[in-house]
This record gives C-alpha cells, sequence and structure tokens, in this order.
C-alpha cells in the first residue's frame, strides 16, 4: 500500500503514529523549524518513541557517512519514520542505507511496520545525468540515472516497486513542511562531505573519484570542488574544460580519508554562473586524461561497480570516443526520464540538459 500525503507529519492521525511503537531514521536534517525541534522529538513528546536510528558521530565529522542498524530493532514496531536529505545522485550512502531499510522491512513480510517518509526537496535540482545502472554494480541502490533529479519520497515510490514491497508505504509531501519552505536544502549539510551549496553539482560526477587514487579533497573545507593527489603535477596544460568551466591548479593536505596528512596537487573545478554543469560527463574526460598521464592512477572493481555502465567502461580503457560515450548517455537519460515519470510524485519533472 503506497500513499502520498500533503499535510505535515504532525497532522497524520495513523494509529500507527499515534500511539503505536515508533522508530525513527534520520539525520541532522530532520530539523522543525515550525516547532524547533528535531522530528523524533515529535514522538517522544507523545511518549511512543522507542529508538532513533541516525549517524555515528557528530554531524560534519570525516566519515560521519552511514546509519548503521541492526535489523532485529524493527522487529514489534509499528512504524519507522524516515527523514534524511538526498543529494541527488545514485551513491548517496544515506540514502542507500534507507534502500536497505526497505529491503529488511521486505524480509520481516507481515510483521514489518509501515514507512513514513517526511519528503525534501533535491537540492541538485531536476536536472538528470547518465545512465540507468547495468551489468554488476553497488549493493541497496535503485535502478536510476547517476544523477537522477527526483527526490527522496520518489526514489522510495521506485525502490518500492523494483523490490515488490507489500509493506504500508506513506510519503509525507516536501511542500507539506515548512522546513523546506523556509530553508534551502543545503542550509544544514546533508553530509559531512556535501557541506555547500555548490557540492551537490559536483557530486554526480565527483564521487566517482572516491573509488580511485584520486581524491576528490575529502578532509577539506571544498569537497569534489577539488580532486588531487601527491603524484599529480599540474601544468598549464589544457585539462578537459567544458564550456563554462574553469579549472585552477591548486594543492591541499587532506585532514582525512585518503592521503591524510599528505600534500596534494591538482585542479579546483570552478562553475561560472548562468552554464550548465554535466559533472558526469566531465569526470569522465578528467579520468581519461589522467589514465593518459599517470600511470599511478588507478581504479578498481569498485569503481565499476559505482559507474554501473559498459559502455562508459570501454571509453575510459580508450576503446570508443567520446561522442559516442556522449551520444550514449543521451539516450540513457531520455530512457530513465520515461521512467522517472512513472514515480514522480510532484508536478515539475525531470529534464536532460541542453
Amino acid at each position: 500500500m503506497f500513499s502520498f500525503r500533503t499535510t505535515p507529519l504532525e497532522d497524520q492521525l495513523d494509529k500507527a503514529l499515534m500511539g503505536g511503537k515508533v522508530a525513527c531514521f534520520c539525520t541532522q536534517n530532520c530539523w522543525d523549524t515550525s516547532h524547533d525541534r528535531y522530528m523524533y522529538q515529535l514522538f517522544a513528546e507523545r511518549g511512543n518513541l522507542v529508538t532513533v536510528f541516525n549517524p555515528r558521530d557528530t554531524e560534519l565529522t570525516p566519515g560521519t557517512n552511514h546509519i548503521a542498524f541492526d535489523p532485529e530493532a524493527l522487529r514489534g514496531l509499528n512504524a519507522v519514520v524516515v527523514e534524511i536529505q538526498d543529494v541527488g545522485s545514485r551513491y548517496f550512502n544515506y540514502t542507500k542505507d534507507v534502500c536497505r531499510l526497505m529491503c529488511e522491512l521486505v524480509k520481516m513480510g507481515e510483521d514489518a511496520p509501515a514507512m513514513y517518509v517526511v519528503d525534501h526537496i533535491n537540492p541538485a535540482g531536476r536536472y538528470v545525468e547518465g545512465s540507468i545502472p547495468s551489468g554488476p554494480m553497488e549493493e541497496y541502490v535503485p535502478k536510476v540515472a547517476h544523477r537522477h533529479g527526483l527526490t527522496l519520497g520518489e526514489l522510495c515510490n521506485l525502490y518500492y516497486s523494483e523490490i515488490g514491497a507489500k509493506f504500508p508505504l506513506h510519503v509525507i509531501s516536501a511542500l507539506a513542511t515548512s522546513s523546506v519552505r523556509e530553508l534551502l536544502p543545503w542550509t544544514i549539510a546533508p553530509a559531512s562531505d556535501i557541506p555547500g551549496m555548490f557540492t551537490c553539482s559536483v557530486y554526480s560526477g565527483g564521487a566517482l573519484w572516491n573509488n580511485t587514487t584520486i581524491t576528490p579533497a575529502i578532509g577539506t573545507a571544498r569537497p569534489y570542488e577539488y580532486i588531487g593527489a601527491p603524484f599529480i603535477k599540474p601544468t598549464m596544460e589544457t585539462v578537459p574544460m567544458p564550456e563554462g568551466v574553469l579549472m585552477r591548479t591548486c594543492s591541499f593536505t587532506p585532514s582525512a580519508g585518503q592521503y591524510t596528512g599528505e600534500k596534494c596537487f591538482g585542479y579546483q573545478i570552478m562553475l561560472l554562473p548562468g552554464y550548465e554543469y554535466h559533472s558526469l560527463l566531465h569526470t569522465l574526460q578528467l579520468m581519461k586524461y589522467f589514465l593518459g598521464r599517470y600511470s599511478q592512477f588507478e581504479m578498481g572493481e569498485d569503481f565499476h561497480r559505482k559507474l554501473a555502465d559498459p559502455v562508459l567502461s570501454s571509453y575510459l580503457r580508450g576503446e570508443i570516443s567520446f561522442q559516442d560515450a556522449k551520444e550514449h548517455v543521451k539516450v540513457e537519460e531520455q530512457k530513465w526520464i520515461r521512467k522517472a515519470k512513472r514515480f514522480s510524485l510532484y508536478d515539475d519533472q525531470p529534464f536532460r540538459m541542453k
């Protein structure tokens, strides 16, 4: 059973929420501006909050990027209320955690609690980039484009269909929540490596660097806008730059993650106002460039499982041209948009960049 609801969470009169045993699955983004409280405090005040599943450390601590939970803790619950801020890309760890939660609820069969999703606007917008996964892929990832253009509620609607779920799923509209109307979606950082308003625009391609020997500057103030490694020797030689993008040579020393405490050299990706930026295609161009220049630049099986596209992998191996890869992405984006429309819950629809 699926429902889409247009009134706030506190106005929902379901027995499961009013008097049942409730768990909350959330990040710092569940702050409710209209009541100056976190979402889970609503149920604490009602006296029916059983547990809170949230990230294991303080919200801006590097590496705080998963919500761990024991499936046994779901037993005996009447409702699980989910509120995180998705960032618009299928790699995002908290969204994968929500998908894992849904899979565990499926395993519970008729004993599964109802799931409620307090939806948020997608900070990456309705733009679409990339392809639907094909071949080996990461676990707990819905079959969506690299940058999918959906909200978390819409993703859950899609994944609910993909896994054949039967437990009750209810999505609370993002437009029903005053916090969403009052705060921009990146005002509260969605994760330790998503600190600001530009991050989501570069994350859909930039997250792929995490599975290579070049770091996207995790452990600095500007992750995914900076890329580099100790072995890179930036020069004035032109690196791939689409229209509307500047590449500045730079250096940085990560305080966490890969190359902690080591001086890295590389580039800052700078986006000019008014231009659309296809992060995935630009990232692949940069990777092809580095593969041709640095023997130390490597990517393993985890990278290809995240990319999940044999055609794009073949471009990186030099087997097809960038134009062929670009045309493949165009066709895949059109295919994804047709699929996405079936699960959209709002008037505006995902769309391709011109």
